[in-house]
């Protein structure tokens, strides 16, 4: 536990709260006897970095417009960029995990990863409020900021791949939903692209939207589109 403190550059005076933030919920089914999962905390992390991303970019993007502003904020607290941070500060080691999830590489799932980088985030706060919070979020933000090109990097998948299909006028495409998962206040959705009756793309997110723009993103990749 000491070790994740330093990484985290944070010493918990409740360290319950770090703890419950690793325990995924394999490990507190199997477990039981009173311990529970990081699920709560994930939920109220994923809010406390809502606001904060939201705040930051917010003050420094004044131009910005709110569409962008969403794009931008949407790309910075996306399960891919999460569980990059994760990775930064090796939370895969210090998670508790069911048996079966650890032995089948839940240490190194996405999903888990990005969530656990929420509950942390959520125990921090709770353990010292939104400017440790913050400090903790903005050492990952700001580097990912300053790595964008903004105009580069804001893309519209969608638009770019209608654009695409609409070169030829007998294709077209439609996004349907092929799965749902998650309580409800954390659901994950599952998209997929079809050209005419052809999957060429499948993506998840936090929204519907969400999960259409990974998924033409994904088949935008497929036909060699640089993205």
């Amino acid at each position: 536990m000491k070790t994740l403190e330093e990484y985290l550059n944070y010493e918990f005076r409740d360290k319950r709260l770090l703890q419950n933030a690793l325990t995924h919920s394999s490990y507190a089914n199997e477990v039981r006897g009173g311990v529970t999962s990081n699920e709560r905390l994930e939920f109220l992390g994923d809010s406390v970095l809502s606001i904060v991303v939201s705040s930051y970019i917010y003050e420094n993007y004044k131009t910005m417009p709110e569409g962008e502003l969403t794009r931008l904020r949407s790309s910075l607290v996306c399960e891919k960029t999460l569980c990059t941070f994760s990775r930064k500060l090796n939370l895969g080691e210090f998670l508790l995990l069911g048996k079966g999830e650890r032995k089948n590489g839940g240490a190194e799932r996405d999903s888990i990863l990005a969530d656990a980088f929420e509950a942390v985030l959520a125990a921090i706060y709770l353990d010292g409020g939104i400017e440790p919070a913050r400090k903790h979020v903005m050492r990952f933000i700001i580097p990912e900021l300053e790595r964008y090109d903004i105009k580069a990097d804001l893309k519209d998948y969608k638009t770019l791949l209608q654009e695409i299909v609409q070169r030829n006028p007998e294709e077209s495409v439609s996004y349907v939903l092929t799965g749902e998962s998650g309580p409800d206040h954390d659901k994950k959705f599952t998209v997929e692209v079809r050209l005419n009756s052809n999957t060429i793309g499948t993506g998840t997110g936090k929204s519907k939207k969400d999960a259409e723009e990974m998924a033409a993103m994904q088949a935008l990749k497929l036909m060699g589109e640089p993205v």
